[in-house]
């Protein structure tokens, strides 16, 4: 979907939201023959609504890096009033994802190539563990078959697109990002993917500048096949090896390429 179409159904699920919430902050109350009204609290589904509208906006790069946030403007755009978004862009500043900029004003939150480096060396770590544990699960024969055909199915649906050269860089990244899960899954350990959760939004962006790179996917899956590879061979070892490296030279990847891009635009 294009930006204007984008911010056209934003526009149009808001003002939605906007209805039912105008509704829920007063309520009429009658005291001795008068209507007075009561204000109540702002319904909390509309926060979440407009902070996953931002959050999508933030990490498909419809809003870049940098770009400013303003109350006003972000109310105008979804058609509602300043207070849900006040308390979305609250709740977005505490995820990372959006810092404050100049006085009383935010933006979103910028790349950095150090921070993207710092954030897959973590999840290098995790990743080698989610690898061992789940090779683990499967020579000792404790594996769930549900879950040993779900890594599978993701191999199998990320392989299938890259084979078709599928360049929606949206649908490789959320084929990138289900295969993780499925070995999280696999694993047998939910920290790991409680943990991983608070990140996700912030690999899905620096995601977006590899899987531009035509020869990205490939690689990836190719990578993946030899993680599972290993996973399913019971080989922990292997697994937790491959799964490490292939973190490490994905974020080395990624931040380089975030590197070049700040190079050519200076």
């Amino acid at each position: 979907m294009d930006a204007p179409s984008h911010r056209r159904l934003l526009r149009c699920e808001m003002a939605t939201l906007n209805s039912e919430f105008r509704m829920l902050t007063s309520v009429a109350v009658c005291k001795g023959g008068r209507m007075s009204v009561t204000k109540i609290q702002i319904a909390p589904v509309m926060i979440e609504q407009v902070e996953e509208r931002l959050l999508d906006a933030i990490v498909d790069g419809t809003l870049a890096p940098g770009a400013r946030l303003t109350q006003d403007g972000v109310a105008t755009l979804f058609g509602i009033s300043r207070q849900p978004v006040s308390h979305a862009l609250q709740a977005l500043k505490r995820r990372g994802l959006v810092v404050e900029h100049g006085k009383r004003g935010l933006a979103v939150a910028p790349l950095d190539a150090q921070r993207i480096r710092d954030l897959y060396q973590v999840r290098a770590a995790l990743d080698g563990i989610t690898a061992e544990l789940a090779a683990a699960h499967v020579r000792a024969g404790t594996a769930h078959r549900r879950d040993l055909e779900a890594a599978r199915d993701a191999l199998t649906r990320g392989s299938a697109a890259e084979a078709r050269r599928q360049r929606d860089v949206r649908v490789l990244i959320d084929h990138d990002v289900g295969f993780h899960l499925a070995l999280q899954v696999l694993s047998g350990n939910a920290a790991i993917g409680e943990v991983m959760a608070a990140h996700w939004p912030h690999f899905r962006r620096s995601m977006r500048l590899v899987f531009d790179d035509a020869d990205e996917p490939a690689r990836v899956w190719n990578e993946h096949a030899a993680i599972l590879d290993a996973v399913l061979a019971g080989d922990a070892a292997t697994a937790a090896d491959l799964a490490r490296a292939h973190a490490l030279r994905a974020g080395e990847r990624t931040a380089a390429r975030w590197e070049a891009q700040i190079q050519r635009a200076s």
